[in-house]
């Protein structure tokens, strides 16, 4: 950790020269102020402005002229911003996010600019598509009760071009600071030689502590929620289904079998779930199961949940679909599973596991959110062997808390449906 507050998580790989930057702030969607929905989104585009070193769009034209590539994106929990480049530009990549971890150019210009590309955007992921926002958008507010949790994290259009420039200087204070941060490196360096161009190009960015963080834990439903909505494009039914389920950071031991269990029911032609309702009852032409509502089980604060949706065929039943998802849940608390069929989940969940964090960026950005939420960084290379020790009875227990009284689920009427 630097003087200032600033964490920083070093993975040296010199077996290719590349390396990949990332700088996660612990911000996202759950903080953005009431009355100021998709803020967090937005002042996410507002970080590519220029700052007052920069002018607008220089931090692209530095990056592509290095070879690179870049991004940024908006969570639930955390936004981060990361670059991919030849190891030989890596001074430039840690002076580009320094520079704009000091502050962004914040004008008039920019943020109406920006409020009209995130209403572009909006309109091209979640209006103007089929199954726009299911169910990431649509189940939180059936599941929940509070603001953070419940509202749209992309936002109203009214809230958006609502925004002033106070609003996004005051957000950075806010949250921007170097106590609220975490960079990473990953690739092709020298550990000490890095230590020097770090301390160089952050050390000198103003201290500010991170903002005390809210608790946004609320009561687990004691009854069952249903909710449905007419997607004007959508061609066929979908219905998804939320419970949830322990604190993943902090009963990490009992939130573990839940991953392991999503994959059992969803994971591969042989998984519970694709086996009947896909490949045997033909009740539904896709399944699909997962941890928290952006599906990142290792990236997500409490309160999330264990999700499974599925598109339905013409004519296909949501309530035979939720039937069916309990059914296999029942049968799985009192069965058990067959032979073999643990292992095989657990071993392809170690691959995916190793395979998403190969390449240098996936290792970067996946250790500085677990610096940033657990300050365990390495806990990305024990995951594989903590999932192989989850039980065959953990996950039974698992299956058996996942009772209709505590669903939420959400059903997509296809607009062809309106009479």
């Amino acid at each position: 950790m630097l003087p200032n507050g600033l964490r920083v998580v070093l993975s040296p790989d010199r077996s290719a020269p590349v390396i990949g930057v990332a700088v996660v702030y612990d911000v996202g969607i759950r903080s953005e102020p009431q009355g100021r929905t998709g803020f967090a989104h937005l002042f996410e585009h507002l970080m590519f402005q220029g700052s007052a070193n920069l002018e607008k769009l220089a931090h692209f034209r530095h990056v592509q002229g290095a070879g690179g590539t870049f991004n940024g994106s908006t969570h639930l929990d955390y936004t981060d911003y990361f670059e991919t480049a030849p190891s030989n530009a890596l001074e430039r990549m840690l002076f580009l996010e320094a520079d704009r971890m000091r502050g962004p150019r914040l004008t008039e210009e920019n943020l109406r600019n920006q409020i009209d590309v995130v209403k572009e955007e909006i309109r091209v992921n979640v209006l103007n598509r089929p199954y726009g926002g299911f169910p990431w958008l649509k189940l939180p507010p059936v599941m929940f009760d509070t603001f953070p949790n419940a509202h749209d994290g992309y936002g109203s259009f009214t809230d958006l071009e609502a925004a002033t420039v106070d609003d996004a200087a005051e957000f950075f204070d806010r949250y921007y600071a170097c106590g609220n941060a975490t960079l990473s490196l990953s690739g092709d360096f020298d550990a000490d030689s890095i230590r020097i161009l770090i301390e160089k190009h952050f050390g000198d960015v103003p201290a500010r502590p991170a903002p005390a963080r809210p608790d946004f834990d609320e009561p687990d439903l004691t009854g069952e929620r249903r909710e449905s909505y007419v997607d004007a494009l959508a061609p066929l039914p979908a219905v998804a289904a939320a419970w949830r389920v322990p604190n993943p950071i902090i009963r990490f031991e009992e939130y573990l079998p839940y991953v392991v269990l999503s994959e059992v029911l969803t994971d591969g032609d042989a998984s519970r779930l694709v086996e009947r309702l896909v490949l045997k009852d033909r009740s539904v032409t896709s399944v699909g199961g997962y941890l928290g509502f952006m599906g990142e089980p290792f990236e997500v604060r409490d309160p999330t949940a264990l999700l499974l949706q599925a598109h339905l065929p013409p004519q296909g039943s949501a309530d035979k679909v939720l039937a069916s998802f309990d059914e296999e849940l029942d049968r799985l608390a009192n069965e058990g599973m067959s032979q073999g069929e643990l292992a095989r989940t657990q071993a392809r969940m170690a691959t995916h596991l190793l395979r998403d964090t190969d390449a240098v960026l996936g290792r970067a950005l996946r250790m500085a959110v677990l610096e940033l939420q657990r300050d365990n960084p390495v806990l990305l290379n024990d995951l594989p062997h903590l999932i192989a020790e989850v039980t065959e009875e953990q996950i039974r227990e698992a299956a058996a808390a996942l009772r209709p009284q505590r669903r939420a689920s959400i059903e997509v009427v296809p607009g062809g449906a309106q009479q």
